[in-house]
């Protein structure tokens, strides 16, 4: 039958789907299209939660695992279990539904995948193969290993699990580049099976774990120095020993290629644990700028959000929008933005209730969130993303040109009153609204809450004094170890009152300023560790007590 012909059965369809080596940024536009129209996903469990977030919430997935099984080997006794996945997979697709089957890597290079393919042909089941990156050639790229020479070196794949010993005399007595697949705790065997077979002992080899991640690790040794090399790094022996790892054998891996090549494990930020003390909502861009770096962001609201306690007085405001009340209305936050929004839709209102009324914004986000809204605002800071900022480019009244004197300001009730003086200063009525309420959020989950204290966490970046006292008032101090990043002067302050030592400070009262300060630290630690002939470690893997260097803004 042929895969792609239209399906005139009662039969669903199967998308056989590669995942990737582990980086979300890996998947195909294609793999997202299709996870968005699966009824049924069954995933490896290495790619669950790679896959899942791309799925309709009401998604069937038959096969859950968590994060630590998912860095498990497969030992002989569960190799049943894979092929009753075939079985999920047919049953499900026999009841019309469609099926994505989505697996680590490519699926082409899966054979378990290939018997599953072949149980849908045999059953007349249309399947679709979506390809994906290959482990054994995403890891090297993300290691900084090349693995062809502009002369066209050979490049030989092979599974050390299943490697015979024609295989590995094959591989001995060529100089191809080798791509291996093994365990951590397997990797030294396997370059002895390499020697034997005629490799020389000084042959550069790199071993990889957790590729494409950014608990991603490398090391640089030779098939003859790799157990001694992985044991001075205190890898092995572990418990961890069975984890998956891609060791590249052959010169295109020689270190001093490697230190001008790797350029994934030497970002700024490279496996850093940031805490944001914000919404997922409000740290979207600023999470996004992290990751960048190599971090890991973790948000943690410190402040929630709740209606005034009197809407009577944002009823009136909204009103007044209508009916003309209003020359200008100036959002200092995308809270202030999400207050209004509400209100509208409340009343069946939509943007169009802002023709005729110009619009101010403090910062980026405030601004993206009322064009979201359908709204340009007419109004934004030059300078400082600041109410000063905003007054210093704020136009006086003038009774000729502005045929209103008022101005609607929604905002929280613990805003300060830098806005409302200037304005009226400047000449303007000012309804000053309280358009929300900010309160203390509930504490994080213990787990975030033990991270803090115990120095889990990397590093936490402050972006006001209220998420200072907030995070320490749910979740305790931070420890000291973890790097503190504050967003300007005053938070420092704030910081430094609760006993914490400032680390880095942004050279302007913006967060983005403020991740870039946070990675130019990263990398001048990181720079210092090299050029001491120390090992590059996050500061969460320091001794507890240990000196820290205080960093210049």
């Amino acid at each position: 039958m042929n895969p792609t012909a239209p399906n005139h059965s009662a039969s669903g369809q199967v998308t056989f789907l590669g995942a990737g080596p582990g980086d979300p940024g890996l998947l195909t536009l294609r793999a997202v299209e299709a996870l968005g129209q699966a009824d049924v996903l069954i995933a490896d469990p290495q790619v669950l939660d790679v896959v899942r977030v791309h799925a309709r919430a009401q998604v069937d997935t038959p096969l859950q695992a968590s994060a630590d099984e998912a860095s498990k080997p497969v030992l002989p006794a569960e190799v049943s279990s894979l092929r009753d996945t075939a079985n999920l997979v047919m049953a499900a697709a026999r009841t019309g539904k469609r099926v994505v089957r989505a697996v680590i890597g490519d699926p082409g290079l899966d054979g378990n995948v290939a018997e599953e393919m072949l149980a849908c042909a045999a059953e007349g089941i249309v399947f679709e193969v979506v390809p994906g990156i290959a482990t054994a050639v995403g890891v090297p790229a993300y290691a900084g290993v090349p693995l062809r020479a502009a002369e066209g070196t050979d490049v030989r794949f092979v599974d050390a699990r299943t490697a015979t010993d024609r295989c590995w005399a094959e591989l001995g007595g060529s100089d191809a580049t080798a791509v291996v697949s093994t365990s951590l705790d397997s990797v030294a065997a396997a370059a002895g099976e390499l020697v034997s077979a005629g490799r020389k002992p000084d042959t550069p080899m790199t071993v990889t774990v957790a590729g494409t991640t950014t608990r991603q690790r490398t090391w640089n040794a030779t098939l003859g120095s790799v157990a001694q090399v992985l044991k001075a790094a205190k890898v092995l022996p572990s418990a961890d020993g069975g984890q998956p790892v891609i060791a590249v054998v052959g010169e295109r891996g020689a270190v001093a290629q490697r230190d001008q090549l790797s350029w994934f494990e030497s970002k700024p930020l490279f496996g850093w644990k940031v805490l944001v003390p914000r919404t997922k909502e409000q740290a979207a861009s600023l999470s996004d700028q992290l990751v960048s770096y190599g971090a890991v962001p973790h948000e943690v609201p410190t402040i929630a959000v709740e209606p005034p306690r009197t809407p009577q007085q944002m009823e009136r405001a909204v009103k007044g929008l209508v009916t003309g009340r209003y020359e200008w209305i100036a959002f200092t936050s995308v809270n202030a933005v999400k207050a209004v929004r509400e209100k509208f839709e409340e009343y069946g209102l939509d943007a169009r209730a802002f023709a005729g009324i110009k619009v101010a914004a403090v910062g980026e986000q405030t601004a993206k969130a009322l064009i979201a809204f359908g709204v340009k605002p007419d109004l934004v800071p030059s300078g400082e993303q600041s109410a000063a900022g905003l007054l210093e480019d704020w136009p006086p009244y003038d009774a000729v040109f502005d045929p209103i004197d008022r101005v609607f300001l929604p905002r929280a009730d613990i805003a300060t009153e830098t806005l409302v003086a200037g304005l009226i200063e400047l000449g303007w009525e000012v309804d000053d609204v309280t358009a929300y309420r900010t309160v203390r959020a509930s504490p994080p989950p213990a787990e975030t809450r033990e991270a803090i204290k115990g120095g889990g966490f990397d590093a936490v970046l402050f972006t006001s004094s209220s998420t200072v006292r907030n995070l320490v008032g749910i979740a305790g101090k931070p420890h000291n170890v973890t790097v503190i990043a504050c967003i300007g002067p005053a938070t420092a302050k704030t910081a430094e009152e609760h006993g914490l030592r400032v680390d880095v400070l942004s050279p302007e009262p913006s967060v983005h300023k403020l991740a870039e300060a946070l990675a130019d630290f990263g990398a001048a630690r990181r720079d210092a560790a090299i050029e001491a002939g120390d090992p590059v470690t996050r500061p969460s893997e320091r001794r507890p007590g240990a000196r820290r260097r205080r960093a210049t803004p």
